[in-house]
């Protein structure tokens, strides 16, 4: 190949953008909070918080915007950052969120997901919960629970192919984040919440989408007690 084909060649394979560093201090931010770095509800100034991130204080603003409009934190100006601290309104917020997307989408996951999907799952949570009557609760116990958790909800609110939803939902998981930062989980809760899972899964299967929806609702009312500490 001559060198002019090759260049031209070159030419043409996309280029990979990197990420703008704006998107960078964004993800920064939330794996800080979500990790404890920075303490829920703290308030801290921009300058220590670029430092916590590594990101610079320009594009750190435009991230700050940003998660101050889905209501994160708010910007005091001249002073410094106030991290949301999660409570009964962000509880109650969060859940009715949820509520109002997932009985849609429940119906129609049962009316439509396949059936090697909906096995999968059963089959997964039936294993972690065998793990966790048997041996309590590890951190590989508590991860797996937490990728359960995200893929059942997941694949319920895919089962509605709206992009818009998808979006929304996956800020809404921040705020689910949030809420268990301060929450003490322990085997017992953990072991309720996948018989909740199976629930839902069991009117799946049968394809029967007013109980699974009924179901879901349940699920959701306990957990809402549980974040509020009174189950």
């Amino acid at each position: 190949m001559k060198k002019s084909q090759v260049r031209k060649a070159k030419a043409t394979v996309p280029e990979v953008a990197a990420p703008r560093l704006s998107d960078l201090a964004y993800d920064r931010i939330l794996e800080s909070l979500f990790e404890r770095t920075v303490p829920v509800g703290a308030f801290i100034s921009q300058s220590e918080l670029s430092e916590i991130v590594s990101v610079p204080v320009a594009p750190l603003r435009d991230a700050l915007r940003m998660l101050e409009a889905e209501g994160i934190l708010t910007i005091h100006p001249r002073s410094g950052i106030q991290f949301v601290r999660p409570g009964l309104e962000l509880t109650r917020s969060t859940y009715q969120f949820r509520s109002i997307v997932e009985r849609s989408a429940v119906r129609v996951f049962a009316e439509e997901a396949g059936e090697d999907l909906m096995n999968s799952l059963e089959v997964r949570h039936s294993r972690l919960l065998r793990k966790l009557e048997k041996d309590g609760l590890t951190p590989d116990h508590l991860a797996e629970m937490d990728l359960l958790e995200l893929d059942l909800h997941g694949q319920i609110i895919e089962a509605l192919r709206n992009p818009l939803i998808d979006t929304a939902y996956r800020r809404m998981h921040n705020y689910l984040r949030l809420l268990r930062l301060e929450r003490k989980v322990t085997p017992p809760m953990l072991i309720r919440t996948l018989k909740e899972h199976l629930e839902i899964l069991e009117a799946c299967s049968s394809r029967n989408a007013d109980a699974a929806e009924k179901a879901l609702q349940a699920h959701f009312q306990a957990a809402i007690n549980r974040n509020l500490g009174l189950a």
